[in-house]
C-alpha cells in the first residue's frame, strides 16, 4: 500500500501518533523529529553578534518552547 503524503511528504503513521499520545518517549521523539524542520523555520530570526552585525540563526529558546508545547499537546490532552 502506498504511504499517504501531504505536499509530497510522507505523513507520520497513525500507530506512531497513538503511541506518542500514550506517552511512549520514542514515539514522541519521532514526532519531534518529524516537525523539526517546521519548528526551525518558525524559530529562524535575525540575531546580532557582539559587534552589532546581523546574522540569521535559529532562536534556541523559542525552539525549546515550541517543542515543549508540542509535547504537552500530544501527551497531556487525552
Amino acid at each position: 500500500m502506498k504511504q499517504p503524503t501531504f505536499n509530497s511528504r510522507v505523513l507520520l503513521p497513525m500507530d506512531v501518533i497513538e503511541a506518542a499520545r500514550a506517552g511512549d518517549p520514542l514515539a514522541v521523539e519521532r514526532v519531534l523529529r518529524y516537525y523539526e524542520g517546521y519548528i526551525n523555520k518558525l524559530c529562524t530570526r535575525t540575531l546580532y553578534d557582539k559587534n552589532g552585525l546581523p546574522y540569521i540563526d535559529v532562536d534556541e529558546y523559542m525552539k525549546h518552547r515550541l517543542q515543549a508545547k508540542l509535547v504537552e499537546a500530544i501527551v497531556v490532552r487525552k
